[in-house]
Formats: structure tokens, C-alpha cells, sequence
């Protein structure tokens, strides 16, 4: 994501509240009283669902969503396209608070403006794949002939190409699901919204699906708003990640300020048996360059990219502890940033994680 699209978000969320129950207003005052949501469920009978959650989301980038069950992340991913009603606050998208359409402007803007990939698959068992991929083109009205072609393009995309007569029924979870990612697709909406997309299917196959996604959104840059529990998925897909602890937002930030500064004790339990080499990157641990490296050197790392600031740690693992010696990183230009060594790989993968000193 470049610099100039981060610098105005397509979506803001703005003190969002939900309470859950027929005098939500009322007891919203002593959710802002700072009352926790056991005790007014004790109380009043009521749930607090989202309790003051502000948040910045820019184009093309993928925002995830994590919590706990209970924590509020489905709650809340529902509030975009207005599935669920707040009991105050805004969701603005490009200058549109969504809380203020009404039913017609609503339903084109569902239409329109944002695809929903649903956990559970929500194909409709009586159509086919390939109706069922064009089905949201169809409801907006466009001739069979042009939907039927956008839905044969992004089943192709998907690796689903023979399967547009096959049925729902016919298919494996990991199949059915990519049918789902391709009709969220085909309808070209700027956002895309993911609950719990992939936690239904088997590891390998949601491994695979995780690879895809990233694949794709390396061609679309779409602005994808995911939710899961994995923080495993979490690091892997997110450009930026928010953390939900009983319909509070916890803690929001890039993968590796998560990991190297959780924000209190609910965060370092997420983050302490994590793959740390999946998540962090080389210039997040690599050390200052304080000895000079020949310009040979400094070719080969430049030629194969091993040591390349933006490289994920896992994939440097094996040329740094055949090395007898530190290893140069450098950066897009060619430029020797810092080094990278046993050692460091040591500390940085440890259980105690300390973030590098300049």
C-alpha cells in the first residue's frame, strides 16, 4: 500500500456502540459510566455488543478483525454493510455515513459498494456454481450474457473452470468456498467483507485459500475487512490488525507492533505461542551495519534477495545459520541497511522478545 493511499481512509468508524436489548439507549449511559458488560448484563439484562470503537481503515489494504468469541469482531463486521443497526455512532465510506441511507439507497449500496464471504459458504444449493457466482451481478440487473461471463472469468480465477454446471452439493468445503470468494468478487465491489472466511475448512485446504487471497489481492487491491480468532491468519493476511476484548477495542497496529508491543496481559497471551518467523521481518530484527561489505557481497544480496529488509524471517532462516558470518541487508535500492546473524535470529525468535536498538 503506497504512502498516498494511506492517507485518507476509505472507511472510519466513529464511536460505535451496540447494546443489545429493547432499552439499549438507556443503558447505554452506563456503558459510557464505564460499567462493565458482566455487570449490566447482570443488571439490566442487556449484552454490550461494541463499546466505542473508533477506527481508520485504508484503501487496498487487508484490516483484520480478532478477538475471542464473545469479543464483539462479528458484531462489528456486520455494522458495515448495516446487517446489524448501531445504538450510536457512524461508519463513514468515502463521505457516506451508512447509518443514514434509507432502505432503497441501502440495498444499492449492498449492491454495489461492498461482498460479503460468509464462514458457513451461503451458496444457494438449488443453483448452479456458475449461477450462483453471478448471482449479484443478476439482482443488479445485468443481461444473462454479461454475467455469465464475469462469472466464468473469476471462477477461472479461483481454479473452479468445469465446474460452472456442478452444484454446491457436489463440491468440497475448500471448493465451496472459493465459489463464495468468486461471486463476492464478480460483483466488483471496492470492499469485501470476510467473516471467519476460512475457519470452516482443514488446515491444509485454509492454508491454501490464505495463499489465494494474498494472490489475489496482490492483482486487486481490493480493501478487505477479515475477521478471525487464529492469530496465526491474522499476521499472515493483515497489512493492520484490531484486537476486540469484550466489545472493547484492545489494540490496533501493524503485525509486528502487536507481536513486539502487545498492549497488555488479554494481547501477550494472543501473541506468546506464536510463529514468529511467519510474522516479523528482517529489518524489524535485523542489528545497524557497522562493518564495511564488499560490493561483491553486497551483488549477490542484491541478485537473490535473501536478506531483503521486507523479507519475512522464515524464509532467511536457512542462509543465516549456514553463515559464519553476519549477513547484509539491504533494501529496494540496493543499499546496505544492517546485518542479520545467528544470534539475532535467536533473540528475535525467543519467547522474551525485545524490540531491536537503533
Amino acid at each position: 500500500m503506497s504512502n498516498e493511499q494511506r492517507t485518507t481512509p476509505l472507511i472510519q468508524v466513529k464511536n460505535l456502540y451496540k447494546i443489545f436489548g429493547p432499552k439499549d439507549k438507556q443503558v447505554l449511559k452506563k456503558v459510557k459510566a464505564g460499567e462493565s458488560k458482566d455487570a449490566i448484563l447482570a443488571e439490566t439484562g442487556h449484552t454490550v455488543g461494541l463499546s466505542d470503537i473508533n477506527l481508520d481503515i485504508y484503501p487496498g489494504e487487508i484490516f483484520v478483525i480478532m478477538g475471542l468469541s464473545g469479543s464483539g469482531k462479528s458484531t462489528l463486521i456486520r455494522h458495515f454493510n448495516r446487517l446489524i443497526e448501531p445504538t450510536e455512532g457512524s461508519i463513514i465510506i468515502e463521505d457516506t455515513d451508512v447509518m443514514t441511507l434509507n432502505a432503497k439507497q441501502l440495498q444499492d449500496f449492498r449492491r454495489h459498494k461492498m461482498s460479503m464471504v460468509f464462514q458457513r459458504f451461503g451458496l444457494m444449493p438449488h443453483r448452479t456454481v456458475l449461477q450462483n457466482v453471478g448471482y449479484g451481478l443478476h439482482v443488479q440487473g445485468a443481461k444473462p450474457a454479461q454475467w455469465q461471463q464475469q462469472a466464468q472469468q473469476w471462477l477461472t480465477t479461483v481454479g473452479l473452470a468445469g465446474y460452472e454446471q456442478s452444484y454446491p452439493a457436489n463440491l468440497s468445503g475448500g471448493q465451496q468456498q472459493r465459489v463464495g470468494l468468486a461471486r463476492a468478487l464478480c460483483t466488483n465491489a471496492e470492499v469485501l467483507l470476510m467473516d471467519e472466511a476460512f475457519s470452516a475448512l482443514d488446515p491444509l485446504i485454509r492454508s491454501e485459500m490464505q495463499d489465494q487471497l494474498i494472490e489475489l489481492q496482490q492483482k486487486l487491491h481490493k480493501t478487505i475487512i477479515f475477521i478471525t480468532h487464529d492469530l496465526d491468519e491474522a499476521l499472515r493476511l493483515g497489512d493492520r490488525i484490531a484486537i476486540l476484548r469484550d466489545g472493547k477495542l484492545i489494540q490496533q497496529g501493524k503485525p509486528v507492533d502487536i507481536l513486539l508491543n502487545p498492549a497488555d496481559d488479554y494481547v501477550e497471551a494472543f501473541v506468546k505461542d506464536v510463529n514468529r518467523a511467519r510474522a516479523l521481518t528482517v529489518a524489524t530484527v535485523m542489528k545497524p551495519q557497522c562493518v564495511r561489505i564488499s560490493a561483491e557481497t553486497i551483488g549477490e544480496a542484491v541478485a537473490e534477495m535473501r536478506n531483503a529488509t521486507d523479507a519475512l524471517l522464515e524464509t532467511v532462516i536457512p542462509e543465516t545459520l549456514d553463515s559464519d558470518h553476519p549477513l547484509p541487508v539491504i533494501n529496494e535500492d540496493g543499499d546496505v541497511t544492517g546485518r542479520l546473524s545467528r544470534s539475532t535470529l535467536a533473540e528475535a525468535l525467543s519467547d522474551q522478545i525485545k524490540e531491536p536498538q537503533d
